[in-house]
């Protein structure tokens, strides 16, 4: 049970990963109500979309949005550009350092802007998301100072806010390795063979391999002594 009581609602960002995958689960075992919220947003990689309609299926989530919403059309990312490729084979220390071709402009603020206009709509008490700040990419959006300036932004420009019940947003994982996620999931019964990590998948949506979140997340399963089902289940 959270703070609010077993029946409290919250909006979790889906987006068909690993990570948003194991916060949902997480949020549901803190007694949850919840909704979820998936963006269509012109990413090459719209298999993990039907990752998380299983994902919400598997958690018995059945208020999900798709929201289709392209940012491919301000292009600038090899997410949403296919022209700009896909970084492969870099080193996991490497993926600390920089900001890759990978990050998706202000993604993060777009999607927790959407999540917070309907988590107000379904008067949810918090906005539940998986980003991580220890084993990511060096996006610069997924950090807890990023984090804590958004919820004075959801506090200011809500009228949940300004009525005295600002919305939490929560991220459980942002502190977490890669293999203690997976861990965690494990104990949740997360089915990460529902799930979909990799950047470039193959046109049928099997893993490349190579790509930074694919090998973010071998090596967390390697360091959690688990074999990933996504590599049997395709």
């Amino acid at each position: 049970m959270n703070r609010l009581g077993s029946k409290a609602a919250a909006v979790v960002l889906l987006s068909g990963g690993l990570d948003s995958a194991t916060a949902a689960a997480w949020a549901r075992r803190e007694g949850y109500r919840l909704a979820a919220l998936s963006l269509d947003y012109g990413q090459r990689h719209r298999v993990e979309l039907d990752c998380a309609r299983r994902t919400a299926a598997n958690l018995g989530i059945t208020d999900h949005v798709v929201l289709p919403i392209d940012l491919s059309v301000f292009g600038g990312s090899a997410l949403t550009d296919t022209g700009i490729p896909v970084p492969k084979g870099r080193a996991i220390d490497a993926m600390a350092t920089g900001i890759p071709s990978t990050y998706v402009p202000a993604r993060n603020t777009i999607f927790l802007s959407l999540a917070l206009a309907m988590a107000e709509t379904r008067q949810a008490e918090a906005i539940v998301l998986g980003i991580n700040a220890v084993d990511y990419s060096g996006y610069p959006d997924c950090r807890p100072e990023y984090l804590d300036a958004f919820r004075a932004v959801a506090t200011l420009a809500t009228k949940a806010g300004v009525e005295g019940r600002p919305l939490e947003i929560l991220a459980p994982l942002v502190a977490l390795t890669k293999e203690e996620i997976i861990r965690l999931g494990l104990a949740l019964d997360v089915d990460y063979g529902s799930t979909s990590s990799c950047y470039d998948p193959t046109p049928v949506g099997h893993p490349c391999g190579q790509c930074d979140s694919c090998r973010l997340r071998a090596a967390g399963f390697a360091a959690a002594g688990a074999a990933d089902p996504r590599l049997t289940s395709g």
